[in-house]
């Protein structure tokens, strides 16, 4: 609790056991109308103050003009102790918003937090400490251990684990070594680094997330614009209808008093405070629940179009899959053991710079001398190492073919390498993209949030499209497309009364974001162009976030139109009852602040939403009914 939360629950305590101790002590009315006033100062005199400044600039009929006139109405018709009340209970419910604001703020705010202050950057042979501002991309700063990363770029010197929780929320450390890429915002937690710059400080992650934080408030709902509208018009009419009220019946009857009574009544029932404050509030903690799990919306009105997702249109690659290469399969032939086939496609793939020799090499590292073997690409082909009267042929079936070698052809998803040496075949390797570990159980939470249509879009051949997405259960594929493809897709999967949800990281992705209802992009890894085209940016690139978010907007909807019919079948009732008499003050203080008490309390558990329940984890086995035929040349 903040310092100014605290002197408001100091001065609502204050005055309410004194208005308590004066609702038991006899006293005639002169000497309660003062008495009464010293809780009620206490309490309301900043409502007071805002009422007339706001009357002085010509801003009239706020919720603090009607709490204003309530109060002072019913101090002159003698209701000391309901006036104090109403002001009383008004600044409870100011209190429980102070709070639950705040609750969501920290959540936002400590976003805020991942500002570096300054940058070690070698220049000249010496480090020199300057603003993040100042470093050029292409030169070198280093970073200690706890000391925040100012700037995007590459570790070139030293290892060290890096925590990751102001960015993604991932508890765990994430081991970093030369090589890798490193994020500003993050924090060293050991070991000292030395970091070639990638770009400008305006340019790096910490600058972009701290710049959509700042303008994430900007971005109202239709619900939110609805509430503002709303109580724009409607405050100015109660006002009329309770001047009507108190006017037209006192002439007609000469009950002045009575119908004043009612009027006032009339008019702290009216208040839309609890519209005003529970809509916008609810809108903020979800949004802060969300930053908190490391799931940035960049607005209110993203986050209700989330809300209503049933179509969720993937990416394959950095997507549903971890965008790197594995040998996925073996296969030697008859008579040659593994370690041979390994052994020998590793040492035709040793200097080759194509993504599958990585894999090959990651898989079994070369333990025979390279050096004496001539290494000739095939481009489109594969490879061939010689060396005296040794040849090895590593490749697709034309390179086989070329080759004059017998081989068994395999059908798998993904890229088919066979091997051979010296005129004899040794096997095949099956080499893939690998599926993110998380994939199958997030798309499962997704179904049970109520999306009913996956569809998966890839560049990829169809044989390895159709494999990823028949072990993730995906509805519909679409396969070897361009990025101008993937629009086209996307819009025709575009239906009125349907919300479409784009999930992409790559630069070829940011059309596709822009052009679906709702665009998601995986925030650690992913391009910069494709957070920028993103409405939802999941930090931490794991797909659970993706069935948190619906699960976090749709939760925050549902408080929001709880709060909606509550607050709007409550109130007209009250006022019904106010018009005939049957309502008195402290009903009416029940209708206003009361009310307005239980939607921000409600509204305060969009803060904190409960994560959708996890599925189980299961790995589909694929049936092979065929039986490779060996083809001879």
């Amino acid at each position: 609790m903040s310092g100014r939360q605290k002197r408001d629950l100091f001065r609502i305590v204050t005055a309410g056991v004194v208005t308590l101790v004066l609702a038991f002590m006899p006293l005639e009315a002169g000497v309660r109308l003062w008495l009464c006033l010293i809780p009620y100062m206490i309490v309301g005199w900043d409502v007071l103050y805002m009422a007339v400044r706001n009357l002085l600039r010509g801003q009239l009929l706020d919720e603090q003009f009607l709490m204003a006139a309530a109060t002072v109405g019913a101090f002159v018709l003698g209701e000391y102790l309901e006036a104090v009340a109403v002001m009383l209970f008004y600044q409870v419910g100011e209190l429980f918003q102070s709070i639950a604001v705040g609750r969501s703020r920290r959540n936002i705010a400590a976003l805020m937090d991942i500002r570096p202050e300054s940058a070690r950057v070698l220049r000249d042979g010496k480090e020199e400490t300057v603003a993040p501002e100042e470093v050029e991309p292409g030169e070198y700063i280093r970073i200690f251990p706890g000391e925040r990363i100012p700037l995007d770029g590459e570790v070139t010197e030293g290892r060290c684990r890096i925590d990751t929780a102001a960015l993604t929320g991932e508890s765990l450390p994430r081991e970093t070594e030369i090589g890798d890429t490193v994020l500003s915002g993050t924090v060293n937690l050991d070991g000292v680094i030395t970091v070639c710059v990638k770009g400008r400080y305006e340019d790096s992650t910490v600058a972009r997330l701290l710049e959509l934080v700042e303008n994430v408030s900007a971005r109202k709902a239709h619900t939110e614009n609805f509430i503002t509208r709303f109580a724009h018009w409607y405050t100015p009419c109660v006002v009329v209808g309770a001047g009507l009220l108190g006017l037209i019946p006192s002439l007609l009857t000469g009950e002045v008093t009575l119908w004043v009574g009612r009027a006032l009544t009339f008019l702290v029932v009216s208040c839309p405070c609890a519209l005003v404050i529970s809509v916008p509030l609810t809108f903020f903690g979800g949004i802060g629940g969300a930053a908190h799990r490391g799931i940035l919306i960049k607005g209110a009105g993203y986050l209700e179009r989330l809300s209503s997702v049933n179509t969720v249109v993937m990416d394959k690659t950095g997507t549903l899959t971890r965008g790197i290469f594995r040998v996925m399969g073996r296969y030697p032939a008859e008579g040659v053991t593994e370690s041979e086939l390994m052994e020998a496609a590793a040492l035709a793939e040793q200097h080759s710079t194509h993504p599958v020799a990585a894999a090959v090499r990651e898989a079994w590292p070369c333990t025979q001398e390279s050096g004496a073997w001539e290494i000739t690409e095939n481009g489109g082909m594969g490879v061939e190492a010689e060396s005296g009267s040794h040849r090895i042929l590593c490749g697709n079936a034309r390179l086989m073919e070329q080759g004059g070698i017998s081989y068994c052809p395999r059908e798998e998803a993904g890229s088919i390498l066979y091997v051979a040496r010296d005129g004899k075949y040794l096997g095949a390797l099956s080499v893939a993209d690998e599926i993110k570990p998380e994939a199958a159980e997030a798309l499962q939470r997704l179904r049970r949030a109520g999306v009913n249509h996956l569809v998966m879009l890839t560049g990829d051949r169809r044989a390895m499209g159709e494999s990823v997405a028949a072990e993730l259960g995906i509805d519909d594929v679409r396969c070897e497309l361009l990025p101008a493809d993937k629009v086209r897709a996307v819009e025709g999967l575009l239906r009125p009364g349907n919300t479409l949800a784009y999930v992409g990281d790559g630069i070829n992705d940011a059309p596709v974001l822009a052009r679906a209802d709702i665009g998601i992009a995986m925030g650690a890894l992913g391009s910069d162009v494709a957070i920028e085209a993103a409405d939802v940016v999941l930090m931490d690139d794991k797909l659970t976030g993706l069935s948190d978010a619906v699960g976090i907007a749709r939760r925050t909807m549902r408080i929001v139109w709880q709060n909606l019919l509550f607050t709007l079948s409550v109130k007209p009732l009250v006022l019904i009852l106010s018009v005939f008499g049957f309502a008195n003050m402290w009903m009416a203080i029940f209708a206003d602040v009361g009310v307005m008490i239980l939607a921000v309390l409600n509204a305060m558990r969009s803060i904190r939403p409960g994560r959708l329940p996890s599925a189980p984890h299961t790995v589909r086995e694929t049936a092979k009914t065929s039986t490779p035929v060996c083809r001879e040349n």
